[in-house]
């Protein structure tokens, strides 16, 4: 079933205008589509047009660039991350990882390892500058998307962007070959059913569709429908947290049988290593969890991702979940 219905919402409105319309579509499903974002529809494209030609190196070059488990940044191998969950199926994805630049000598890095200056691979040549051009374009939006958020809760706005003032924000660059027409279980997802760990994610469409969701209280899997230039924009465990449950951060998952190759670009914006993210209004009925430490539990998702280690006993939850 296609999802026809997600709300469309235009940020060049006033904020009377989108600040109800983004409170419904957070609570109610998690999910809404952006317009009026002001990411130009050519930065788009030659971010695709980037991921393109990145993956289509060989496979030896890339693999010179790898991740490490002492590195959080570089070229992630097809099916090499685990789910964290019981399957013995990889997610058949091969990415890019990449987090918000530091140098290596500012003194945050000692307060957290998470905290460093990214790979950046010397092929293609313009990698580096349209990557960062792209992310301050996300930046911005994801701002002025906080600030809606802060004044739909009714708390102080400038504290609450300062808990993103040197942020664990992060980007995977991803590439996803299809898969055979059998059923997920049998085969792999392109990404498992999980949900985000950070607080917004920002994210424009591959046409080749493949992005699925679940809404609260439903059994079914539901197809997202958007254009390329329209921006995908979903609420993470954080921000659930931030709110009391009042927004909801919905399951979603990557299938991709749809015989072309497919590629997106996420965009997550988590806060500073050093806050602890508990309710900042009263919570809904029922909700009642413990405040989460952002660089903890950003580092115990980073270290449960890779090969053969399972998640420690500190009771957060990574967000993977059942089909």
């Amino acid at each position: 079933m296609n999802l026809t219905h997600l709300p469309l919402i235009d940020l060049q409105a006033s904020d009377e205008t989108v600040k109800p319309a983004l409170e419904s579509a957070f609570n109610k499903i998690g999910f809404a589509l952006i317009t009026g974002h002001g990411i130009a529809a050519q930065q788009i494209s030659e971010m695709r047009e980037l991921l393109k030609t990145y993956f289509n190196r060989p496979l030896t070059e890339k693999l010179h660039e790898s991740i490490t488990p002492e590195n959080y940044r570089g070229y992630i191998p097809l099916g090499f991350f685990s789910a964290n969950s019981n399957s013995t199926l990889t997610d058949h994805y091969e990415g890019y990882k990449l987090h918000y630049e530091v140098a290596a000598a500012d003194p945050i890095i000692e307060q957290c390892d998470l905290y460093g200056p990214n790979r950046w691979p010397s092929e293609p040549a313009h990698f580096k500058d349209t990557l960062l051009s792209y992310w301050q374009a996300c930046d911005r939006v994801s701002h002025r998307l906080l600030g809606l958020v802060a004044q739909i809760m009714g708390v102080d706005e400038h504290r609450f962007l300062s808990m993103f003032n040197s942020p664990l924000t992060n980007m995977t660059l991803l590439h996803y070959p299809s898969t055979p027409a059998k059923p997920p279980e049998e085969v792999g997802y392109g990404i498992h059913p999980h949900k985000d760990t950070d607080a917004l994610t920002l994210l424009f469409p591959d046409p080749v569709g493949g992005l699925w969701l679940r809404p609260r209280e439903q059994d079914n899997w539901l197809e997202v429908v958007a254009g390329e230039d329209t921006l995908i924009v979903n609420i993470g465990d954080l921000l659930e947290m931030w709110s009391g449950g009042y927004f909801v951060s919905t399951p979603h998952k990557v299938v991709n049988q749809s015989g072309q190759e497919r590629y997106s670009f996420p965009f997550f914006t988590v806060p500073r290593h050093d806050v602890s993210v508990a309710p900042l209004i009263t919570p809904q009925a029922g909700f009642n969890r413990e405040p989460v430490p952002v660089g903890s539990v950003s580092r115990e998702v980073w270290r449960t991702n890779w090969p053969d280690t399972q998640p420690g006993d500190q009771n957060f939850d990574l967000g993977t979940l059942t089909d």
